[in-house]
């Protein structure tokens, strides 16, 4: 093999492994039968979410995914794969792959998934596409406790007032 052709292969396999390195969460997807059209528009939502969509030679992948020990990966490495980082969060990526595949475009699957180091299967991928964004998470916390603090609040009052009645 020409060595400059192995060059070339072994900085897209250091790519590849830098992304994953850097990424917060993983996606890899299946795109068979995708139209041009369609994979054109999957990426456009994954670029609005902050989610980068590439295609890398499944051998590519295998490569880097084992130099980086997520050897289980590579045996979802058939067919044409293409794989979504998400860096800014561990669930943009699951969120933009799975609703696009919902969306009526069943030739994209789900293959598996990386978040926090650990390995996902399609199943897991899908159940973290489900959780809410972080602002709602952090909306949600904090009406919780909001409303402990109406609670304690109220409870005070009302001892406040309990004692000033056994005082008089």
């Amino acid at each position: 093999m020409n060595q400059s052709v192995l060059e070339k292969k072994k900085q897209v396999v250091s790519e590849i492994a830098e992304k994953l390195r850097n990424a917060k969460s993983v996606v890899l997807v299946e795109y068979k039968g995708l139209t041009v059209e369609k994979a054109t528009e999957l990426r456009n939502k994954c670029r609005e979410a902050g989610v980068e969509y590439k295609v890398y030679k499944n051998t590519l992948m295998r490569f880097a995914f084992e130099e980086l020990g997520y050897n289980e990966m590579s045996a979802n490495l058939e067919g044409p794969n293409a794989i979504a980082f998400s860096y800014d969060d561990e669930v943009s990526a699951a969120r933009v792959t799975n609703a696009f595949a919902e969306d009526s475009n069943e030739t994209l699957v789900l293959k598996a998934g990386i978040a926090e180091g650990k390995i996902l299967n399609a199943k897991e991928v899908k159940a973290l596409a489900k959780v809410p964004p972080r602002e709602v998470l952090l909306g949600q916390l904090a009406g919780v406790l909001l409303g402990n603090i109406r609670n304690l609040a109220y409870m005070l009052d009302q001892i406040s007032k309990k004692g000033e009645g056994e005082v008089a």
